[in-house]
């Protein structure tokens, strides 16, 4: 009988045009997802051959697979996708890492430069203050040695010791060495207080012989003595007098 080929011829024919439609699904989920990924979004008629190439395939192909070949070309998609944003996420990772090596390059040489500057000024401040004891140390030998001795006393009063100490210590130092004088001996050139004796109360008072073997007896000696300790330790009497305001002794 004909009617069962009919049917079959019908069957066929429904097959084929599910399975044109499938095809055409599938070309279109892709046109869709390449538009998304940045394709172009008309299709080519390329792509119609490739359509009528696949639905000859997937004629073939029982109904309940299509829908996975169709998950595996998203899935492809997908995979490609995720591959670009990892290389776009690599590029930028790199381009941070080169900008902060840049900055930590340039942050280490920017201390290098300051600890250098830092360096000489310190080197300049020692040179320049040595200069300044070595200048006011010379100074007070040329005042004593154009005054040759002076004249030993058995005994000196506070202004004869003062008017000592005006002729061995530069004018523009004078008040600061007396000041420091005044808190050390009130100008007692024999004024003790353990091991430390005379003017400026040197600690011990055989300090003092480096400037004279009359250190106990003769007021000009540990003049001479107190301005080269000054000079050498602090600078200056100003800057030992500076010193001991804060500490209360130098």
């Amino acid at each position: 009988m004909r009617v069962p080929l009919e049917g079959k011829r019908v069957s066929r024919i429904s097959a084929r045009g599910f399975a044109v439609a499938s095809a055409t699904a599938v070309t279109t989920v892709g046109a869709v997802v390449g538009v998304a990924a940045g394709g172009p979004a008309v299709a080519s008629n390329d792509n119609v051959e490739a359509t009528a190439s696949d639905t000859t395939l997937l004629a073939d192909i029982p109904a309940g697979q299509q829908a996975q070949v169709q998950t595996a070309s998203l899935a492809q998609q997908a995979d490609a996708q995720a591959a670009q944003a990892s290389a776009s996420a690599k590029k930028s990772a790199e381009e941070a890492a080169r900008l902060k090596a840049a900055q930590d390059a340039r942050a280490k040489k920017d201390a290098a430069v300051k600890g250098k500057a830092d360096k000489d000024k310190a080197d300049k401040d020692k040179a320049d203050k040595e200069a300044k004891a070595r200048d006011l140390e010379t100074q007070s030998a040329s005042r004593a040695s154009s005054r040759s001795t002076f004249q030993v006393q058995s005994s000196y009063s506070v202004s004869d010791v003062q008017a000592i100490a005006r002729q061995i210590i530069p004018a523009d130092q004078f008040q600061c060495f007396s000041n420091i004088v005044n808190k050390e001996s009130s100008w007692n050139y024999t004024a003790s207080n353990g091991a430390a004796y005379g003017l400026v109360q040197a600690l011990p008072g055989s300090k003092m012989s480096s400037a004279g073997s009359d250190w106990q007896t003769n007021p000009a000696t540990q003049i001479k003595w107190g301005l080269n300790y000054m000079s050498s330790r602090y600078g200056s009497p100003c800057g030992a007098w500076s010193f001991w305001m804060t500490h209360h002794s130098y």
